[in-house]
């Protein structure tokens, strides 16, 4: 059996865009001899909807898009995700997250997911009924069984009651079919392809997984569709991180993974698509960056030009009297190295003004970090009104490590319509700048090398304030990731004072995170909608 797969990126709410893709990518496909057109989960309302799913005509205007979509299929079916309205009085719920088969100008079978994901990014639940409907068909003397993403991901947890699985597997189906719209993190594409070759054994049978490309606030969708045989060996994997049109066939067997990559390959990919496509699909089409002459400022500027363009990037450096001449020479050097616009605002004269302002309130009181916030803050001022005055956003380049601790000004350098690396530790903004420079030096080497320093007062170093920071990363990654407990951290051979000392950090400063901008999701569990801890909380362990 031959199936086409579209593998495309979408826009959320955009339904007559999805719509265009769509019937685009049937009319290519269905010239090439194909049984089957297959796209993603909630393909035609994008993914994920959120609460436009409650607004009063999005699901009857995602229903006209279905039966428009339909109207062009002919003899060859296609399966099709969209957000079904739950039409039972008694359902609190509004709707079912649906799958179509299209054929002929009609719909003639409907497939709604059966286990709805609530945790994590997930939260399904709030907005769906789950489905109870067959979860197979007839089609060319085979038997085929359909099933939407989650549907497949129970079979060696606990997370759902029910197994769709063992209900698919009694019906013995000659191939299974998944929709998905799988968000990317680092490791992720490892869990899948251990997951669907699980699964195919379960059932004996090859499957075809289509997966969602492209970036929807925060999430990555990495696409990597592809299809296995009975014995769970791949036979085929599309492109990662790209719009992807093509063929599965189970006749022709290539076991090997085209698009291996490694993990800053994939970090670097996901990075440059998701502030793409949050940029383009926001309405903007120009990036503003401050450049410290930091190696986070560097990152996130290269990752911005590879993004956007390097005539759509302008970077600023904001230096005041105690940023150093190397770190300002730095950040000219890469906007050099870039290509991109750069100009020098200097801050002192309004570091001056608001310290001189602030002189009779803080009368009698020692300088601290409030001087130092100033300058912080005195940045953000600027920046904010060029990215008003010129319509670009401004990215915000502070690191996972740092937002962690709340090593950053709350309305300083927290400042930004999207916060680009930060779900990304330090070791690894380190790696990545290394990466970035694999064949030529685009961050200047001094960047990388000298010591990491916010430069808000004199020969100022983070680890004045912080430990080594593979050190730090090692004890985040244990208590915001693993959530692992002070005692159990401590036993990983780390010094309790340390520990106890960062975890506090962590805690008192989720009041500064649930300010930020959103931020790009890299890992298994980042600061965001997937991690959800209250402000005002007493526990402490």
């Amino acid at each position: 059996m031959r199936i086409g797969y579209a593998q495309l990126n979408t826009t959320v709410g955009d339904l007559e865009g999805n719509l265009e893709l769509a019937i685009d990518a049937y009319e290519q496909l269905c010239g090439q001899g194909i049984d089957i057109v297959v796209f993603t989960e909630l393909f035609l309302c994008g993914y994920p909807p959120k609460d436009l799913l409650t607004k009063e005509k999005f699901l009857l205007d995602t229903n006209s898009a279905l039966q428009n979509f339909a109207k062009h299929t002919a003899a060859t079916p296609s399966l099709i995700g969209f957000a079904e309205e739950d039409l039972e009085p008694a359902s609190f719920r509004k709707c079912y997250n649906s799958v179509a088969w299209c054929e002929e100008g009609k719909i003639n079978q409907i497939f709604r997911k059966r286990l709805l994901p609530t945790y994590d990014v997930f939260d399904e639940d709030r907005y769906f009924s789950p489905g109870t409907l067959p979860m197979s068909r007839m089609y060319k003397g085979k038997k085929i069984a359909v099933t939407i993403c989650e549907d497949i991901w129970n079979i060696n947890s606990a997370l759902h009651q029910e197994n769709p699985l063992q209900e698919i597997k009694e019906e013995k189906p000659d191939f299974l079919i998944n929709l998905s719209a799988s968000p990317w993190y680092q490791g992720k594409q490892q869990q899948r392809i251990e997951l669907l070759s699980k699964v195919t054994e379960k059932l004996e049978c090859p499957i075809s997984y289509v997966n969602g490309v492209g970036g929807n606030d925060e999430l990555i969708f990495d696409g990597r569709s592809l299809s296995m045989d009975k014995e769970g060996k791949l036979i085929f994997q599309a492109e990662p991180f790209e719009e992807s049109i093509g063929i599965l066939d189970f006749n022709e067997q290539n076991n090997e993974d085209p698009f291996k990559q490694n993990e800053l390959d994939s970090l670097h990919q996901a990075l440059v698509l998701g502030l793409r496509d949050y940029v383009y699909k926001t309405g903007f089409s120009k990036g503003l960056i401050g450049l410290s002459g930091g190696i986070d400022s560097a990152v996130t500027a290269a990752v911005a030009v590879e993004a956007l363009g390097k005539e759509n990037v302008v970077g600023i450096s904001l230096p005041s009297s105690i940023s150093s001449d190397h770190s300002k020479q730095d950040a000219y050097d890469l906007a050099e190295n870039l290509g991109i616009k750069f100009h020098e605002l200097p801050i002192q004269s309004i570091v001056n003004a608001a310290t001189g302002e602030l002189s009779g309130i803080f009368k009698g009181k020692a300088h601290d970090v409030t001087e130092e916030n100033l300058q912080a803050r005195a940045r953000a001022l600027l920046l904010m009104a060029v990215s008003n005055k010129f319509g670009a956003l401004l990215l915000t380049t502070g690191n996972k490590s740092e937002l962690a601790v709340g090593y950053c000004t709350l309305y300083g350098d927290m400042c930004g319509g999207l916060a680009v690396i930060a779900d990304v530790p330090k070791t690894k903004v380190f790696a990545l700048a290394r990466h970035i420079n694999r064949d030529r030096i685009l961050i200047p080497i001094n960047t990388i090398e000298k010591p990491p320093s916010a430069e808000l007062r004199p020969d100022q170093k983070d680890s004045d304030s912080l430990p080594d920071y593979s050190e730090l990363d090692a004890i985040l990654h244990a208590y915001v990731e693993e959530g692992k407990s002070i005692d159990s951290i401590i036993k990983l051979g780390f010094e309790p004072e340390t520990v106890r000392h960062i975890i506090r950090l962590v805690d008192i400063n989720e009041y500064k995170r649930q300010q930020a901008a959103p931020s790009l999701k890299t890992t298994p569990l980042a600061f965001g909608v997937g991690r959800r801890m209250p402000i005002v909380q007493k526990y402490k362990n």
